[in-house]
C-alpha cells in the first residue's frame, strides 16, 4: 500500500472551498467528471477515471473521504489557514498495483495530484 499526504494552501476560507471537494459540479471543475456523488457517509460515489465506490468520511465542511474500486482512498481534510485561507490535507492510500516499478509510480502518482491541486488553487483564486 502506497501513501501519498500533500498539504495544499488555498486561498479562499473554508466555506468556499468545500464545495469543490464535495459536489459533483465543484470536483469535475478541477479533478473529474462525476456521475454520481451522494454526499452522506456510505453515499455512492463514480469519479471518472478514478473509480466508483463510496463516502466513506463526511464531516460537513471539513472532511470528504471517497473510497473507489480496488480500495484506493482519497481524503480531503480542510482547516482553517490564517484569517482568509484553507490548508487542505490530502492523503490517498492506493495498492498501487499497476505493474510499474514502485517508485516510478509514487513519483507520477504525485506529479498527477499535484498538478491537479494547482488546477485547483488556480481556479480557486478566481
Amino acid at each position: 500500500m502506497a501513501v501519498l499526504q500533500l498539504l495544499i494552501r488555498l486561498p479562499r476560507p473554508m466555506g468556499q472551498v468545500w464545495p469543490s471537494l464535495s459536489t459533483a459540479e465543484g470536483l469535475a471543475a478541477w479533478l473529474t467528471p462525476v456521475d454520481v456523488l451522494q454526499p452522506r457517509l456510505d453515499g455512492m460515489v463514480t469519479l471518472g477515471e478514478l473509480g466508483t465506490g463510496r463516502v466513506t468520511a463526511w464531516d460537513v465542511d471539513r472532511i470528504a473521504e471517497y473510497t473507489v474500486d480496488g480500495g484506493d482512498r482519497l481524503r480531503f481534510h480542510l482547516e482553517p489557514d490564517g484569517g482568509s485561507g484553507t490548508l487542505l490535507r490530502f492523503t490517498l492510500d492506493s495498492d498501487g498495483s499497476d505493474g510499474s516499478d514502485e517508485s516510478d509510480h509514487e513519483t507520477a502518482t504525485e506529479q498527477r495530484w499535484s498538478s491537479r491541486f494547482e488546477r485547483l488553487t488556480e481556479l480557486l483564486a478566481e
